[in-house]
């Protein structure tokens, strides 16, 4: 299960990923016009198969878990990797959750009809081939496989070395789903092999795999971005930011702000920065902090906010652009929506950021002004998520510009064609 296939040669890899992008392709082909109702089986089977083999998922993943500790990974990688009996349902139900979205192939976009009688339509169509590149995280692979299925795509999942156990154990449910409901076993690949060449190989299979995605640390989603000649959704890091207007009700901003911090620390939507506007530094920063510290977060402050509160570690100006995914938080005065907006422009990372606010002048200014694939108000930056959106699921949060940014679901993995019908017109 585990072969690293270390003897082989780069040849043996090339052979290997250009099989996978072969089959990958015959079936995109295929997928494109595949029936709606075989698709939505296939991921109802595939839900069912989860819950059917729960224990030897759960039996593998506690095999990933013993070896990633001896390995001394972090304990933000271990909770990525960690898989439990809920955990196990949310991904049954995250398959069943996109079998009961509309299918997005098809759906016509916009359409109008030109002074000459043309009729013009834009239609989505599927992407083709999906690469997606990630570490720790097996509930992915049944996310990334249901979402590419979904949307008329085969899937290549290069999933880490971590987590190489569970990731078979939940590929296995994806085929049985796939073998019930009449569709290629290729529709949902896995790489057989862990060897890192496999992942310089796929980041030049252009013409091959449409679009990569990779899931991961900032190490990763760097060199995909550095050696890709396939086009990239991507983000960086989760530098997400919380700030307290000084309109904000104050239980509020308690509670949001201890669940955005530490709900689950090491996921991207993670508040890793807390603004607190200064005209209500006095009343509402100590407060906040008594929840966040009692409830384990160590608070790294600038000198404003320590002059409030001394339990705050010296924060330096690294922290403004760090991505803890740990129990740390940074926290800084700022004057005002202004303040904030301008912080977040200079620091964040364009994923998520939220203002907490009762005034609709500074929601708005706020909303408009911030930049980043998601802004908030009044939520806990923890619900940037797929699967909170609606989406049954996702790939990932892309914080690029261009086609998908956001939580990447069904409608991301999809482009589309004009579509023009005509009665003999020529062009004068």
């Amino acid at each position: 299960m585990t072969a690293t296939l270390a003897t082989r040669t780069d040849a043996d890899i090339d052979g290997i990923m250009n099989g996978l992008g072969r089959a990958a392709k015959a079936t995109a082909d295929m997928l494109a016009h595949a029936p709606t109702d075989a698709k939505d089986r296939a991921l109802r089977e595939a839900a069912t198969a989860i819950r059917a083999q729960a224990a030897a998922i759960l039996k593998a993943n506690g095999e990933d878990l013993a070896s990633a500790r001896a390995r001394g990974l972090s304990d933000a990688l271990l909770d990525r990797l960690e898989l439990n009996a809920a955990r196990i349902e949310a991904m049954a139900k995250g398959l069943e959750d996109i079998a009961a979205l509309r299918d997005p192939v098809g759906d016509v976009i916009a359409e109008w009809e030109r002074p000459n009688g043309l009729r013009i339509s834009r239609v989505r169509t599927p992407l083709g081939v999906i690469g997606i590149i990630y570490e720790s995280r097996p509930n992915v692979t049944a996310d990334a496989g249901g979402l590419c299925l979904k949307a008329g795509n085969a899937a290549i999942l290069r999933g880490g070395s971590e987590a190489v156990r569970s990731n078979h154990a939940i590929h296995a449910c994806l085929i049985a789903g796939l073998k019930a409901a009449g569709l290629p076993e290729e529709t949902i690949q896995l790489v057989p092999t862990q060897d890192r060449a496999a992942v310089g190989r796929m980041l030049k299979m252009a013409g091959t795999i449409d679009v990569i995605v990779p899931r991961g640390g900032k190490s990763l989603v760097e060199r995909v971005q550095k050696e890709a000649s396939v086009p990239v959704f991507a983000h960086l890091e989760g530098i997400c930011h919380l700030y307290v207007d000084r309109s904000a009700d104050l239980a509020m901003a308690r509670a949001l702000a201890l669940n955005a911090k530490m709900r689950r620390t090491g996921i991207c939507g993670a508040m890793e920065t807390l603004l607190v506007d200064r005209a209500v530094i006095s009343t509402h920063l100590t407060p906040i902090l008594d929840d966040l510290i009692a409830a384990g977060c160590e608070v790294r402050g600038d000198a404003e906010c320590r002059a409030v509160d001394s339990r705050l570690a010296p924060a330096s100006e690294s922290d403004w652009d760090t991505e803890y995914l740990a129990a740390i938080l940074a926290v800084k005065a700022v004057d005002g929506v202004g303040g904030a907006i301008d912080h977040i422009a200079h620091h964040g990372s364009g994923h998520t950021d939220s203002i907490i606010a009762e005034d609709g002048a500074a929601v708005a200014r706020f909303l408009g002004e911030v930049n980043s694939a998601i802004v908030m108000h009044n939520a806990s930056t923890q619900f940037a998520d797929g699967g909170e959106f609606g989406m049954g699921a996702e790939i990932g949060i892309s914080t690029g510009k261009m086609h998908a940014r956001g939580p990447v679901g069904v409608e991301q993995l999809t482009s589309f064609k004009y579509v023009v019908r005509g009665h003999g017109q020529a062009r004068p």
